[in-house]
């Protein structure tokens, strides 16, 4: 039997093994997925036994401190000097970063668009992620953030000038935003998040105005923010289609196995069960 993994610290709410044992079925693959929790700083007496298996997650605070151990990186993983998936082919330990395809993948099977007007509250952590794949897809891009932290936005600017992509990254605060209507709504933050599930990163004027709504949070289902998009008759995405798309495509790294839309959505409301 073949078996897989998470590392990181703490693991104790992850819903990985669930996602994970739920695609293995779909594969028909007999395999073992385990949590591997490494206390901070110990990661180095960790990663004899994690090379061991025959693939694993990375998740905080080792996304970035796996790098120096492994033997390449995929072009996803050097994109963000992060790797959340490491496979074992031939000997040699690769590292990826499926956050980005999961976010991706989210806002396809939504009905989303990264082609025009995107407003995205946050931008630390995931928040950078998503701005700089928003920028790669030809988004004219205005960053949300509260005062005093406009230089979390400069990453994707500098992503975006060594790169040769010249489109629009505007920095607003919350309360000047002012688009034409019909933008892709996507909040990073963690506001609206369990337990304190009452607030949204922006009005309802704002949210009403959006053509279509990406909310990160998994917990709860439906947060204030989707709510409010879903009163105004505007189609929003929680975060657990991300947490599964990233997942199913560690699957298509490790076993080379791909998944219909049918499938995916089964595992995302199975895990919404587990909530």
């Amino acid at each position: 039997m073949k078996k897989y993994g998470l590392t990181g610290c703490p693991l104790g709410h992850s819903l990985s093994p669930q996602i994970h044992e739920r695609l293995f079925a779909i594969d028909g693959i007999e395999a073992d997925y385990s949590l591997y929790e490494i206390e901070a700083d110990k990661l180095s007496q960790g990663v004899e036994k994690l090379f061991e298996l025959s693939g694993f997650n990375v998740t905080i605070p080792y996304k970035g401190d796996i790098i120096p151990y492994l033997d390449r990186l995929h072009e996803s993983a050097e994109r963000y000097s992060s790797v959340n998936c490491v496979a074992s082919v031939n000997g040699e330990h690769i590292g990826y970063n499926t956050d980005c395809d999961g976010f991706l993948r989210s806002i396809q099977a939504g009905g989303g668009d990264l082609s025009g007007d995107v407003l995205l509250c946050g931008c630390g952590g995931v928040g950078r992620m998503i701005a700089i794949e928003c920028v790669r897809h030809g988004a004219r891009l205005s960053v949300s953030v509260m005062e005093g932290f406009e230089d979390t936005v400069e990453p994707v600017r500098e992503y975006a000038a060594k790169n040769g992509i010249d489109t629009p990254i505007v920095t607003v605060h919350p309360n000047e935003i002012d688009l034409e209507p019909g933008y892709t709504l996507i909040n990073a933050t963690p506001v609206g998040m369990f337990p304190k599930t009452g607030a949204a990163p922006v009005s309802e004027e704002v949210i009403s105005r959006a053509g279509f709504v990406f909310d990160v949070i998994y917990n709860p289902r439906k947060t204030l923010l989707m709510e409010t998009a879903e009163k105004h008759g505007i189609k929003a995405v929680g975060g657990m289609a991300m947490l599964v798309y990233q997942a199913a495509v560690a699957h298509e790294i490790w076993v080379g196995k791909t998944y219909t839309d049918e499938e995916i959505n089964g595992v995302i409301a199975a895990m919404y069960e587990m909530l």
